[in-house]
C-alpha cells in the first residue's frame, strides 16, 4: 500500500509532446516510478534530450518523430512502439496546439482544423490504436491532458477551449465503453503552468498579478506538479477511478 501503489515497475509507458514543459515533465516522472516510457514530438533533436535523461535515470527510452495531428504519422508511431514492446500499459495524450490568439470571430477554418486535428483527433486516433490491444489485455491506463480552458473558456484561446472540452467528454466516452475490461480513462486539468506555452503570462508581472490574485494558492503551476496528477492515474492508486478530471489549478476553479 501507499507510496508503492504509486509504482509503475516493469510498465510501458507512451507520452506524446514530450520533448518540453509538461510532456517532459510527464515523461520523466513515470520514468522515475519505473516506467520504460516511449516519447514522441514534432522534432527528434528535441526529444534526444529527454530520452537519454530517461535512460540517465535507469530505464529503457525510445524516442519518435510524430506530429499526432497526422493520422498517417500516428499509426507508424503507434506501430514502431508496438513493434518493439508489443503492449503499453499506460497512454498520455499530452501533445496540444494554439497557433491563434484572440476573438474566436477572428478565427478560420484551417485554425479550426489544426487546432482540432492536434487536440482531439490525436488523442481519438491515439486511443484507438493503444486502446485495442488494452481490451484484449483486459488491462490499461489512458490519460489526457486537458485544460481549465475546457471546463471555462479561456479569454483569447476560443477554439483552444473548444477542443479541451471535447478532449474531457471524449474522456468520458472512453471511460464508459472501456470500463468493464478493465481500462481507466481520466483527465487532467491544468491551470497556468510556467512552461514556453504560457510565458506571456509568467513573464508579465501584471498578467501574472491579475491571475495569481484569482487563485487561492497565490501562485502558477509547475509542469512536475502536473506530471504528479498524470502519475497518480497512471497508477494503481487510482485503481478504482476513471471518467474522472482532476483540476490542478491551485484553486482557482473551485
Amino acid at each position: 500500500m501507499g507510496e508503492s501503489r504509486l509504482r509503475l515497475d516493469g510498465k510501458k509507458a507512451v507520452v506524446t509532446g514530450a520533448s518540453r514543459g509538461i510532456g517532459k515533465a510527464i515523461a520523466l516522472t513515470l520514468a522515475a516510478a519505473g516506467a520504460d516510457v516511449a516519447i514522441c514530438g514534432r522534432k527528434i533533436e528535441d526529444l534526444k534530450p529527454v530520452e537519454e535523461e530517461i535512460k540517465g535515470i535507469g530505464r529503457e527510452a525510445i524516442s519518435f518523430s510524430c506530429h499526432v495531428g497526422k493520422t498517417e504519422q500516428v499509426n507508424d508511431f503507434a506501430k514502431q512502439v508496438l513493434d518493439k514492446w508489443g503492449f503499453v500499459d499506460v497512454l498520455v495524450n499530452n501533445a496540444a496546439t494554439n497557433p491563434i490568439f484572440g476573438p474566436t470571430l477572428m478565427s478560420n477554418e484551417d485554425a479550426f482544423d489544426k487546432i482540432l486535428a492536434t487536440n482531439l483527433k490525436g488523442p481519438y486516433n491515439l486511443c484507438m490504436q493503444f486502446g485495442k490491444l488494452m481490451l484484449k489485455a483486459q488491462k490499461g491506463s489512458i490519460v489526457n491532458v486537458a485544460s481549465t480552458a475546457g471546463i471555462t473558456p479561456a479569454m483569447g484561446l476560443g477554439l483552444y477551449s473548444v477542443s479541451k472540452a471535447a478532449l474531457i467528454m471524449m474522456t468520458k466516452v472512453f471511460a464508459s465503453e472501456w470500463g468493464s475490461a478493465g481500462i481507466r480513462v481520466n483527465a487532467v486539468c491544468p491551470g497556468v503552468v510556467k512552461t514556453k506555452f504560457s510565458k506571456a503570462i509568467w513573464s508579465s508581472d501584471v498578467i501574472l498579478k491579475e491571475v495569481t490574485k484569482t487563485t487561492p494558492m497565490g501562485r502558477i503551476a509547475e509542469s512536475e506538479e502536473v506530471a504528479d496528477a498524470v502519475l497518480f492515474f497512471a497508477s494503481d492508486a487510482s485503481g478504482f477511478i476513471t471518467g474522472q478530471t482532476i483540476v490542478v489549478d491551485g484553486g482557482q476553479r473551485m
